[in-house]
């Protein structure tokens, strides 16, 4: 293995610089074809964590996607269905240094196609808005837009259930409204509530991808997290597996990867310099198993009506339903948050069991 990137440290220590340019190669030259769009989900991630954490990188860095930009106005009239992925792509590397001005007229061309309005989601909406905004473009037809995606983040008890799909939606809704972090994204006392709910499941669940993103979404709320999670995804990072190879399988974890770098970098916190080949990698997140979610909801389905919202009266026998690394956990999750009594009556299911 060669070549050590930063993406866990923050730039002030350790400016981006030859690293980042292996880094940015090996995603953009040797781990997909650039016709994949799994190639663009992988680059426009790698970019957009670059870019909204300020990196510092090298001239040289986006070198490997000099021909990708010059082909964006066909790619993007061929695969206009990509125009999320190849705008954001566009945007961040002329924002990070590139020489080049293709994103205005870009974005000046999906507003005329109309292309936001094929989008179902509001939260792909949300999306298109801020990504048109970056060159002054307005997105029409969003009436109520801002007013749904609040009132979606504000329902704690969708975020105290077993919801991965709803928990992802609520962290990339606050990267939406805070710009990334450049700015107040306004959340209520029961939107931070929700994300705290989320980060518990998460914790719970040993997900340190979602943990990691509720994390960055809670700092760019300017909210502190639990000092666990964090730590959680500290170590997480440490542990990675970063093997290279022109046979490794890059069905992998490279996502957790990111945020886990993103979240260390947001926060300030010094983590070990991993080293990366600038060729074809693989990212493996070693962890340490699985944590006691599963089964505290099987122990709760098992009690049916017998349960009770009331965690101190269900404490007791949820610790007996899970092993002595899941009793650590749970007790970590509970001390955690202020309102965990309040997350666990969601939790319990008790309010639609008649």
């Amino acid at each position: 293995m060669t070549n050590v990137i930063a993406l866990n440290a923050p730039a002030r220590r350790q400016p981006f610089g030859v690293q980042t340019t292996a880094m940015i190669g090996a995603f953009a030259s040797h781990r997909r074809s650039a016709d994949d769009v799994f190639w663009l989900k992988e680059n426009a991630e790698l970019l957009n964590i670059l870019e909204c954490t300020g990196a510092q990188i090298a001239p040289e860095a986006l070198d490997a996607h000099a021909s990708f930009y010059r082909d964006l106005p066909g790619r993007m009239s061929f695969f206009p269905q990509y125009y999320r992925f190849l705008l954001s792509i566009c945007l961040d590397m002329e924002d990070l240094g590139w020489d080049g001005q293709l994103a205005e007229s870009l974005c000046a061309w999906v507003a005329q196609q109309g292309l936001p309005e094929a989008e179902l989601s509001d939260l792909q909406r949300a999306e298109a808005r801020r990504l048109l905004a970056r060159r002054g473009i307005e997105l029409h037809g969003d009436d109520g837009l801002t007013e749904r995606l609040h009132r979606f983040i504000d329902r704690c008890a969708t975020f105290a259930l077993p919801n991965k799909k709803a928990a992802y939606e609520l962290t990339h809704i606050v990267f939406y409204l805070s710009e990334y972090g450049r700015c107040d994204p306004g959340l209520s006392p029961d939107a931070l509530r929700s994300l705290r709910f989320a980060g518990v499941l998460a914790y719970l669940d040993q997900n340190t991808d979602l943990l990691a993103e509720v994390c960055v979404a809670l700092r760019y709320a300017g909210q502190v997290p639990s000092p666990a999670w964090e730590h959680s995804v500290t170590n997480t990072l440490t542990d990675f597996d970063v093997v290279s190879g022109p046979d490794v399988d890059v069905a992998d974890a490279y996502h957790t990867f990111f945020v886990s770098g993103w979240l260390t970098r947001v926060a300030d916190i010094e983590a070990r310099p991993i080293a990366v080949a600038a060729e074809r990698v693989r990212f493996s997140e070693r962890g340490g198993g699985q944590g006691p979610l599963r089964s505290m909801s099987a122990c709760l389905l098992q009690l049916n009506k017998a349960r009770s919202s009331d965690w101190e009266r269900m404490r007791p026998i949820v610790e007996q339903s899970v092993d002595a690394r899941g009793c650590d956990i749970l007790m970590q999750a509970q001390d955690s948050i202020t309102d965990f009594d309040a997350f666990f009556e969601g939790f319990s299911r008790m309010s639609f069991a008649g």
